[in-house]
């Protein structure tokens, strides 16, 4: 690339490295971009706002935005996929095939990468087991969720969402090693504040008073930050949806589902799914309703809807509950209920948690952000994360991410 007239030396002229692209953010998107270019033998920048960090500290990297629906994300090298409970589910297929977007290739290449797999008998523990059971006498086609898990390092200690403690789990951080083994950068605690453009084209990057330029730049920061950045700049951004949820549970003495593998099982219904979940704020909640119970007394379930895309990203991010998602919500609930009571749970204890959301996504969707290459109307600016997404997903989207991020660097 030539530089710019009267613009700053391009980031690449001045790096030992002589980076050819840069990657915003290191989740499912932009990690998986990372070494899919880097593989490709294009030099790779990775920015990313966090810090790495011990995989076991991951839950002190928290950062919620509570908009009356919980928006859950981390802060942090590997982002959310480092509090993730291993989902490889498929999802959104009919959806971006709609759009000429056929992710079967990549569908099943990432399922290999991950070792993606239904977790072995000896791993579905006793609470997991009951509400399986449970679910079944019910006639509900109840299913065990794959992922990516391996079971010979798993410990079960039921904590995937606070950071596994013996990498048993993949991360994001893991394509991130293997992009800086063939030849990537990685600058951690650089926040993007600008993305930098000339005569219709991308040039680069700012971070606060330090600019990087190039002339391939590929935005995943996250559903609540990338849409920020295009607006900046002026591309059209889209409503924002999370797959809001509801966490239910009640007394179960003694069995010990706390420390089952997160989301072990689940029951498809509708416009929700149905899962097997333990919340650690089960206990504060059902010790202020006065019940006397430790962890590991609890069952509990999560009702996931594809919720509507109501929500806003701006100088302000808002999002809550309309009244069809309160419906779903309530029909998934009494579900959920019927599936805690049959496996032992007492219907008498049964508490809800605030209402949350684990994937915001839709924020720069194909079709009004990007097209289907993933490429903004701006040349060589493209984002590839979780806000690209043309529907609400209802499931955990990280598989779908990660084959969007391969199908797009084939592209770029």
């Amino acid at each position: 690339m030539v530089p710019f007239p009267g613009l700053p030396v391009p980031y690449h002229f001045l790096h030992p490295l002589f980076s050819m692209a840069i990657v915003v953010g290191s989740g499912a998107g932009g990690a998986t971009v990372a070494k899919e270019l880097a593989a490709a033998g294009h030099r790779v920048v990775i920015l990313e706002k966090g810090p790495a960090i011990a995989e076991v500290d991951a839950h002190r990297y928290y950062e919620n935005v509570d908009t009356g629906v919980k928006l859950m994300r981390t802060c942090c090298l590997g982002g959310t996929t480092m509090v993730s409970a291993g989902n490889a589910l498929r999802c959104l297929e009919k959806e971006l095939l709609a759009f000429g977007i056929d992710l079967s290739a990549e569908f099943a290449e990432a399922e290999q990468e991950l070792r993606v797999r239904k977790l072995p008998d000896e791993l579905i523990g006793e609470g997991t087991r009951r509400l399986i059971e449970a679910a079944s006498r019910l006639g509900l086609p109840v299913r065990k969720m794959p992922k990516f898990i391996d079971p010979v390092e798993c410990c079960r200690d039921g904590r995937c969402s606070l950071g596994c403690p013996v990498q048993a789990r993949w991360n994001a951080v893991r394509f991130v090693e293997c992009a800086q083994e063939l030849g990537a950068d990685l600058v951690t605690g650089q926040a993007v504040t600008r993305i930098v453009t000339h005569a219709g084209r991308v040039t680069g990057v700012r971070c606060g008073s330090r600019i990087y330029h190039d002339d391939l730049v590929v935005i995943a920061a996250g559903a609540l930050e990338t849409p920020r950045l295009l607006a900046g700049i002026g591309i059209p951004t889209s409503p924002l949806f999370c797959d809001t949820f509801a966490s239910i549970g009640g007394v179960c003495p003694g069995v010990g589902f706390h420390q089952d593998v997160p989301m072990g099982a689940y029951v498809p219904h509708s416009s929700s799914l149905i899962l097997t979940h333990y919340a650690r704020q089960f206990v504060t909640a059902l010790k202020a309703a006065g019940h006397d119970v430790r962890e590991g007394d609890i069952l509990g379930m999560m009702v996931k809807i594809r919720d509507e895309a109501s929500g806003s990203v701006g100088e302000t991010i808002e999002k809550g509950v309309t009244e069809p998602d309160s419906r779903r919500l309530a029909c998934g609930a009494s579900i959920a209920g019927a599936i805690l009571a049959e496996a032992g749970a007492d219907p008498a204890t049964f508490v809800s948690l605030p209402l949350r959301g684990s994937h915001p996504g839709g924020t720069a969707r194909i079709g009004v952000s990007v097209d289907t290459r993933l490429m903004t109307r701006i040349s060589g600016l493209y984002v590839v994360d979780a806000s690209v997404l043309p529907a609400t997903p209802g499931a955990p989207p990280i598989l779908t991410i990660i084959a969007l991020a391969k199908y797009a660097a084939k592209r770029m």
